[in-house]
């Protein structure tokens, strides 16, 4: 007799495990291990997986390395990389145990002579956190903005995800997913799965799969094994267990926008404002690690600048890339704030120097020396400020040279700009015919810029484009939106206007 597609459905569902059932009552390692064995021995697809350091990435990561070990040593003949995105601003005790992983691996596989190579990738300089916060101005992330996620996690490890595919064609991703750990991640696991396979499809390279080994397993059997089972790579997994003795979670390794924040766990980045509260960095600093004080504080302040009633104090009302203003469209009165105002940035920058000063002076030179901003993110933000934000002085080698009583080799004159004493000139002579000193500045380095080019066509467009900014102050826009004076809002798609 038939069966309904509905009862089809219920039966199929209920032949599945519980996800709060072990997976131990319906399975054992020897299964598990046979299993990673005929998945990678089916194809001559290289591996990737992804480290993030935490519980069910090591987890992934031994489960993988015994099966593989386990095999004769003619059938290792595929690459397995092991990747970890370091955003540059990761908890500093994540970031030694990550390192220390990661050179481990690559010390025992050598010796051991297996197929697995350790790397850490890392966003562009252009997509840094700091060079986006302090450079660009984007304000502090929140729930419903989080642009750091993509540039610091996402894409990082896309680019050597595609390098492996222009490689060798086709790629398959190992991740540490379990379905347990949320009805979201559960529903995007199984939206991508391929009836009758091991692999899923990637969310979105067409030529990568995916391979979850512990997806139904739960977050009990994770910590049954790490404990019974010594680390193949010299690591003691009980020091893993207490770098979570005061933290809820893992940061996971980040192929999606749909991994929620790790804000609130060991594993996440210091500079983290979509939580409220820094849990596990306080825990920290209350656990002895007082060295850690001066980060937090740094991030407290970041939050404290997504306070709606302070926000008008911190950020523009224009936004960076083509200058209109927006008015809300949420039914409530007023402006939607853009970037960071460059005032506010160069405090953030001092601030940042600061800290990093104040937490090395708490470290003690036996810990070695903690960068929290690169020099290359320094001068990547002094072109920023140079180029796009008309700074004349040159503000930032002035405030490295104020904190730091040092500098670093600076191109000198490397854009041929202004100076500061030009600048203080101008602004006595914009003051006394009423016109926004930025507006003369931007025009000025434009002119400056193609001077003694054969064609300067494109100069017309650059000029055309700086006079349709809104130059307007604060009290005319404030009069225009509360009807004094028609306009045509502009609608300007780019990131700041996502937070408003």
């Amino acid at each position: 007799m038939g069966t309904s597609s509905d009862e089809s459905e219920s039966a199929d569902a209920s032949s599945q495990p519980d996800l709060e059932t072990s997976v131990f009552e319906y399975r054992d390692l020897d299964d598990i291990r046979e299993e990673i064995q005929e998945t990678y021995l089916a194809d001559d697809r290289p591996w990737v997986i992804g480290y993030s350091g935490g519980k069910d990435s090591t987890t992934t990561l031994q489960l993988i390395w015994y099966a593989i070990d386990d095999l004769q040593e003619s059938k290792q003949d595929k690459p397995i990389y092991v990747i970890s995105s370091d955003t540059l601003v990761e908890t500093p005790k994540i970031v030694n145990h990550i390192t220390s992983t990661l050179d481990n691996i690559n010390e025992y596989a050598e010796d051991e002579d297996l197929p697995f190579e350790a790397h850490k990738v890392y966003p562009d300089v252009s997509d840094s956190f700091f060079v986006n916060l302090i450079g660009r101005g984007y304000p502090a992330p929140n729930q419903t903005f989080r642009w750091c996620t993509e540039r610091l996690k996402i894409d990082p490890a896309d680019n050597f995800i595609m390098d492996k595919v222009s490689e060798h064609g086709e790629v398959v991703v190992i991740l540490g997913a379990r379905k347990a750990e949320s009805a979201t991640r559960e529903q995007v696991m199984n939206l991508h799965s391929i009836e009758g396979s091991n692999l899923s499809r990637h969310s979105k390279f067409a030529n990568a799969f995916v391979f979850t080994p512990i997806e139904d397993w739960t977050v009990d059997d994770v910590w049954d094994y790490l404990l019974q089972v010594d680390c193949p790579w010299g690591k003691d997994n009980r020091d893993l267990a207490a770098l979570y003795q005061e933290a809820d979670d893992e940061c996971p390794m980040v192929i999606d926008t749909s991994t929620p924040s790790c804000g609130n766990s060991r594993f996440g980045c210091w500079t983290c404002t979509v939580v409220q509260e820094d849990k596990a960095m306080e825990n920290m600093v209350d656990a002895g690690d007082d060295w850690l004080e001066p980060l937090l504080q740094f991030r407290d302040l970041l939050k404290s600048t997504q306070d709606p009633n302070d926000k008008p104090k911190y950020r523009e009302v224009k936004g960076r890339r083509h200058g209109y203003v927006r008015e809300k469209d949420n039914g409530s009165d007023g402006i939607i704030p853009r970037a960071y105002k460059l005032e506010f940035r160069k405090h953030l920058l001092r601030k940042l120097l600061e800290t990093e000063k104040e937490v090395n002076d708490r470290r003690g030179d036996d810990e070695g020396y903690l960068q929290l901003i690169r020099d290359e993110e320094l001068k990547e933000i002094r072109r920023i400020w140079r180029e796009e934000e008309a700074d004349w002085e040159d503000s930032v080698p002035q405030i490295y040279h104020d904190v730091k009583d040092d500098d670093l080799d600076w191109v000198q004159n490397d854009l041929g700009s202004f100076s500061a004493e030009e600048a203080a000139v101008l602004e006595e002579v914009c003051a006394e015919h009423d016109i926004p000193p930025k507006l003369m500045k931007r025009l000025l380095d434009i002119e400056l810029r193609h001077h003694g080019m054969k064609r300067r066509a494109s100069i017309y467009n650059k000029i055309d484009k700086v006079f349709r900014e809104n130059w307007r102050s604060i009290e005319e826009i404030t009069a225009n939106i509360e009807g004094e004076e028609p306009e045509r809002w502009e609608y300007d798609l780019e990131y700041e206007d996502l937070q408003q």
